[in-house]
């Protein structure tokens, strides 16, 4: 499976969530597996869009032929956009699917890893880090990818942000020792995103 993660800093709020609700067209498309998203709940007016497709051929398909049509309709509406693509590895909790219902908040870590490290960061996620976000309650499913050049993306789906918060606080600086997760990292990005239910295709 390919994740597409897509960030931007919305202009104009309303042009923009019109647009978003013009992607309802993708179910159609060959390998399409699903699409949602939502807004920063750190930094204003930054959106974040996460699509799955099965295969990257179907991804480079849809690009080539139906994707400028249905992005017209968000032109203008934002600006500094990138967009990411990643190979699905592993779950984060059994049983990942794409989709984003009974999922309140997203939490997303982008990391670049160095590259005597990936060995050692890929297993730490595997054997530490994914029992102990898929064990705290509130945690929905998530999935952890990868993309050349050493870098990864967790995504983790929360029932709330006080389920998430929750976690943070009691978990994460113990696991951050345990792991030596900073040894890893060359750089570290992340966001909590809050869904807009009605981005969900």
């Amino acid at each position: 499976m390919l994740v597409k993660w897509i960030r931007c800093t919305v202009v104009d709020r309303r042009g923009f969530e019109r647009g978003q609700r013009k992607w309802a067209g993708l179910p159609g498309e060959p390998g399409f597996r699903g699409q949602g998203g939502g807004w920063s709940k750190g930094r204003p007016n930054v959106a974040h869009v996460f699509a799955f497709w099965e295969s990257r051929a179907f991804y480079d398909s849809f690009m080539a032929r139906s994707h400028d049509r249905l992005a017209a309709g968000q032109s203008g509406t934002y600006r500094d956009l990138q967009a990411k693509l990643f190979d699905y590895r592993f779950d984060v909790k059994t049983g990942f699917e794409p989709r984003f219902t009974g999922v309140d908040v997203v939490r997303i870590a982008h990391c670049k890893v160095h590259a005597d490290r990936v060995e050692h960061y890929a297993l730490m996620q595997e054997k530490v880090w994914n029992p102990a976000m898929a064990g705290s309650p509130g945690m929905v499913r998530g999935l952890f990818g990868e993309a050349p050049e050493n870098e990864f993306l967790v995504m983790s789906m929360w029932r709330s942000e006080a389920e998430h918060g929750k976690y943070r606080r009691e978990r994460v600086e113990r696991l951050l020792l345990r792991t030596q997760t900073e040894a890893d990292i060359a750089s570290l990005a992340g966001d909590v995103v809050q869904l807009e239910p009605s981005w969900t295709v």
